[in-house]
């Protein structure tokens, strides 16, 4: 079940890479998908995160978007469809995300900026170079903010990639043949242990995005970890009510077994006015 984690620069043909790649390999395309799920959960219109996440956002509609939910659930949706795999999925941070996971490729395609902005031009019809430029310096700022702030990490960092593919000097099908040949190397063979990694990340992630789904527990942060359906959560509880709510939150969660519930109950709530007691 291949899964392949891309990202690509505006202007690269990255689009076209992974659109030959899937052709030949029979996988699935996620891109754009994912804003839908997230929109819904966030409880926003999917045409305010679209421009939140382009940095089009007013100041606002920036006010108004919580990006603690945003990339926690943005995480939840990319590693609930590498768990069905047989997928490629291109942006969102998703080479940061899925670099954990052993068997899964993390790639980029890039290009110089002037062959971006000449490809732009050529695709839009147009010569204006300048109006060219200024879109591809937007969507990369764009995107490297997002990927600051959500995630902590730099869009460009090449460490973060197992591949960078230049398509200045490689074509489309180039690229295609050395993405797939590197799914066939070992390094990138699902396993047993790889792919209980990927499942057990994946519950501890749709616990999470529950808690923090729900108005009682929105705002609490505790520390879960997954193991084979069994959930282990560890932190402080503002009460005994709100320890037995969050346990009782991410029991429902679909794949979970058992909970080893180990939060504490704060001994002394009056000494945080924020508390819910």
């Amino acid at each position: 079940m291949p899964v392949i984690a891309m990202n690509q620069e505006t202007g690269s043909q990255g689009k076209f890479v992974a659109e030959k790649l899937a052709e030949e390999l029979g996988l699935d395309i996620v891109r754009h998908q994912i804003i839908d799920h997230v929109a819904q959960k966030m409880h926003l219109r999917k045409s305010m995160l679209t421009r939140f996440l382009q940095g089009k956002a007013g100041l606002i509609e920036r006010w108004g978007t919580d990006e603690a939910s945003l990339a926690l659930f943005k995480v939840e949706e990319i590693l609930e469809l590498a768990a069905k795999g047989n997928v490629i999925i291109r942006g969102w941070g998703a080479t940061h995300v899925l670099r954990p996971i052993p068997h899964i490729p993390c790639v980029r395609v890039g290009a110089p900026f002037k062959t971006r902005v000449n490809w732009l031009m050529n695709s839009l019809g147009t010569d204006d170079e300048d109006m060219a430029a200024e879109e591809i310096r937007h969507s990369d700022a764009a995107h490297r903010a997002n990927m600051q702030h959500q995630f902590g990490v730099g869009w460009g960092e090449p460490m973060q990639y197992d591949i960078t593919l230049n398509t200045e000097r490689l074509s489309v099908a180039t690229c295609v043949e050395m993405i797939k040949e590197l799914l066939k190397r070992p390094e990138f063979k699902e396993t047993p242990d790889s792919r209980a990694k990927l499942t057990n990340l994946t519950l501890e992630y749709h616990a999470r995005a529950a808690l923090r789904a729900s108005p009682k527990t929105a705002d609490v942060k505790v520390s879960i970890s997954a193991d084979s359906g069994k959930l282990t959560m560890e932190g402080i509880a503002a009460s005994s009510e709100e320890r037995h709510i969050i346990a009782e939150i991410v029991k429902h969660v679909p794949g979970v077994k058992k909970v080893n519930n180990k939060l504490k109950v704060m001994k002394y709530t009056k000494m945080f006015p924020s508390s819910k007691t």
